[in-house]
């Protein structure tokens, strides 16, 4: 035993360690930190069975405990939320192209649900992923129909299609005039980051849209133990190239954000959980509104591994977090969107129209 509780104590050390380590350095530490929270039960368990002993031999793992106390708020808060507080609210929305492509008789209801749903929340900031428009079929003009005869400004920036007809991409509605805008990078058809500089009653905020690189990784075939012992090297094959990329990916967007002469917000899905690189990566110059703000779990996932909190929204200390939400009852995706409400603290003057 004294043996297992050293090996355990010097895994969970390299575990924790691991998410300051890029994945493009070291492939495989992009993997590792999703032991995290199996092995700070594994040290939970240790320090109760030697506390019931009476053992010396807890302190191991208490202080493995202590060391990785953080990694527990990223699983869980039990914040006080604001009750109907004022300020910038901020809505994050993976929407699944709106359910485009799936068979007719489920899409139809899924679609105009989802849509509308979004177009009828109150943020006064939308970003949305997967997004998909078509010009030529009503049900899909999505940017008629979000921008709500005009209440809203838009920015869209297409990761693949044609703009005359139909298109996915990137997509960030305003209540406030957008000033500014572009995109930071795009990788593929779906995967990408832009932002807009948007005038908010006179004091000028960035706001991030982003959606990192994609696992590929079906939810199938992980449903079942038959499924997992048949995808397994697929599977890891994939994780380690997505943690890779978004390594990548991550670095490009913290240098434009790092860059901004305003303050900024980041909302998006980042296909990593929180004990990752890509995560600690932002959370070293930025805030986390559900680690400020939000309560429960806030598992963002609506899937089998419906345990994953890979939606963000981040905000840099410009701002103050006044209340998180996660909208599990909304459920026309396979993502659940979140908002949070936001206070500008440093008013700064309002941006130029230049790129």
């Amino acid at each position: 035993m004294r043996l297992i509780t050293y090996a355990v104590f010097f895994i969970s050390i390299i575990l924790f360690l691991s998410v300051r380590l890029s994945p493009e350095v070291l492939p495989y530490t992009g993997i590792m930190p999703m032991l995290i929270p199996a092995f700070l039960v594994i040290n939970i368990l240790l320090f109760l069975l030697y506390l019931l002993r009476g053992k010396r031999l807890l302190v191991i793992p208490l202080v493995a405990l202590i060391i990785g106390f953080k990694f527990f708020a990223l699983t869980f808060q039990y914040n006080t939320p604001e009750e109907n507080p004022e300020g910038i609210s901020v809505l994050s929305y993976n929407v699944r192209l709106f359910n485009f492509g799936m068979e007719q008789d489920e899409k139809k209801s899924l679609t105009k649900n989802s849509i509308q749903w979004v177009r009828d929340h109150p943020a006064d900031i939308k970003c949305l992923q997967e997004f998909y428009q078509n010009y030529t079929i009503p049900t899909y003009n999505s940017i008629k129909q979000i921008s709500d005869g005009g209440r809203y400004e838009y920015k869209y920036e297409l990761m693949e299609g044609t703009a005359k007809r139909n298109s996915y991409g990137l997509a960030i509605f305003s209540k406030y005039p957008i000033i500014n805008g572009g995109k930071v990078f795009q990788n593929n058809w779906t995967n990408g980051a832009i932002f807009t500089d948007i005038n908010i009653e006179g004091d000028t905020v960035r706001i991030y849209n982003t959606h990192l690189e994609s696992m590929n990784i079906k939810a199938d075939d992980l449903n079942n133990i038959e499924g997992i012992k048949e995808n397994y090297r697929d599977t890891f094959r994939k994780l380690k190239s997505g943690t890779q990329t978004r390594a990548k990916q991550v670095e490009i967007l913290k240098d434009h954000i790092t860059s901004s002469p305003y303050p900024v917000i980041v909302a998006g899905d980042f296909n990593d959980v929180p004990y990752s690189y890509t995560y600690f990566t932002m959370k070293s110059i930025l805030n986390n509104a559900y680690e400020a703000a939000g309560r429960g779990f806030g598992f963002t996932y609506n899937r089998v591994l419906f345990f994953l909190r890979i939606d963000q929204l981040f905000f840099d200390n410009g701002f103050t977090a006044k209340n998180f939400n996660t909208y599990r009852e909304v459920d026309y995706s396979d993502h659940y969107p979140i908002s949070a409400i936001f206070q500008l603290l440093q008013p700064r003057p309002v941006a130029t129209d230049e790129n």
